[in-house]
């Protein structure tokens, strides 16, 4: 999330109780957590199997837990929890905006777009022409819609990131600051979840097509004319590219990439990157035609197993 204008080190400081380690009067553009860091950009770390990934990241300022070195054009702030940190920073500058009514006076909705009974729009909703938005739809704060868009009943844009800290009393909410983004000519079945990014975008491209009760988590991107059958779940952080199909029940694991073109076929497991242009099938996935093979031989393990009885 880019801060509306930048603010200093010293600042954040101030508020959240940390330490400024640095140039306190350093500019701060945005906050980000790891995964999708820009420069300008504040983020936390607080284990130190990342400390490296986070000092060496594309991140200006990172909020840490131990007291290193700081490296060359960046700035630091300590504090003993640094996760506190970044979701004070995120609630001071994303704060949650109660709604009075059904469709905010901020949203934006394009010339030609219906807006069915029950639909919910949110504060800085941007929704262009000639769109659909069936009943009872909720689109949450700052998501944006291309042109031409479907979105069936009772889906729901922009629901917070399913992103906890584990503490020894219980979990402690990452709270969400992203947006969703859908293209041009995008479809969207009923009863659909898209989760906005924690600090970034969950985007879906122009010309993809979404079969009902489909899950996308927080920070995926999805690429142009992918089409995803009912009930595939995508979980966070996941790249999928262009013209991927994905058929009924396939689940797929976060942080991976599957490739320009690729097809995995129905009830598959995916939980490593696949290259583009194959089918894939099983869990865990794997090459259609491999895994085929494999079916076949397993069927013929009774007969070889009476045959080895009765020799």
């Amino acid at each position: 999330m880019r801060f509306n204008k930048p603010v200093s080190l010293g600042e954040l400081a101030g508020f959240t109780g940390a330490t400024v380690i640095g140039d306190g009067a350093m500019l701060v553009q945005g906050i980000n957590e790891i995964h999708k860091v820009e420069s300008g950009d504040i983020t936390f770390v607080d284990h130190p199997k990342y400390y490296d990934k986070a000092l060496s990241s594309a991140a200006t300022f990172v909020i840490i837990n131990k007291e290193v070195p700081v490296p060359p054009g960046k700035a630091l702030l300590f504090s003993e929890d640094p996760f506190s940190v970044y979701i004070k920073i995120v609630q001071r500058f994303r704060s949650f905006e109660r709604s009075l009514t059904p469709i905010s006076e901020t949203a934006v909705i394009g010339e030609g777009t219906i807006i069915q009974p029950g639909v919910f729009i949110g504060h800085h909703v941007r929704i262009g022409r000639h769109c659909i938005i069936h009943s009872n739809v909720s689109i949450y704060d700052h998501c944006e819609l291309g042109d031409n868009v479907i979105v069936h009943a009772n889906t729901v844009i922009g629901a917070d990131a399913f992103y906890f800290k584990r503490r020894p009393e219980g979990y402690d909410k990452m709270y969400s600051c992203g947006r969703v983004i859908i293209h041009d000519r995008v479809e969207i079945g009923a009863n659909c979840t898209i989760d906005k990014g924690v600090s970034h975008d969950t985007v879906i491209g122009a010309g993809t097509k979404l079969d009902n009760m489909i899950h996308i988590g927080h920070d995926t991107v999805v690429g142009k004319n992918c089409l995803m059958a009912a009930q595939v779940g995508v979980a966070g952080v996941t790249t999928i590219e262009d013209e991927v199909i994905l058929w009924g029940q396939v689940g797929v694991q976060k942080d991976l990439t599957i490739g320009k073109g690729a097809i995995v076929l129905g009830k598959s497991g995916v939980t490593k990157s696949l290259a583009g242009g194959k089918t894939y099938f099983g869990l865990p996935a794997i090459d259609a035609r491999e895994k085929m093979r494999e079916m076949a031989a397993l069927k013929q393990l009774p007969e070889l197993l009476e045959r080895l009885k009765q020799s």
